[in-house]
């Protein structure tokens, strides 16, 4: 099984009750997850901002407190292998600086440098930005 760098970009679709933008590419890759066709690693940040896109959901009213806390257990239950950012931030310090990118994107470049392997984001800007650099595909083209 190919284990593959995930941006909390994608894995936030999946509890996004609205249809959203690349919503059915992100179902089709959480699919092949559990089909145990790839296998997920991410960064401990990832967790931290998938909790605040939650918070941020229930303030503005997509979903309530409950909600965003059993959407955050189910996603703990998935046990995506966690990379502490510690090991991962002498790496993504120099790509920052090298490309002029936030410390927290660059977190899950390093992990995807350190184990060989792409990083699949959301974010179609940081996607074309980097392309050319790093082995990163945007979701709206798998």
């Amino acid at each position: 099984m190919r284990a593959v760098v995930l941006d909390a970009s994608v894995a936030v679709k999946w509890a996004i009750p609205a249809k959203e933008p690349l919503s059915d590419e992100s179902a089709r890759l959480l699919k092949r997850y559990t089909a145990t066709e790839i296998d997920f690693v991410v960064p401990d940040i990832f967790w931290a901002e998938v909790g605040n896109v939650l918070r941020k959901g229930a303030r503005r009213g997509r979903w309530s407190q409950d909600d965003a806390e059993s959407i955050a257990a189910d996603m703990i239950a998935r046990g995506f292998a966690t990379v502490p950012s510690q090991a991962l931030l002498p790496e993504a310090l120099k790509i920052a600086f090298t490309y002029d990118r936030s410390v927290y994107d660059c977190l899950y470049f390093s992990l995807a440098v350190q184990l060989r392997t792409e990083l699949i984001t959301a974010d179609e800007r940081l996607a074309n930005a980097l392309a050319g650099r790093f082995s990163i595909k945007w979701l709206g083209a798998l």
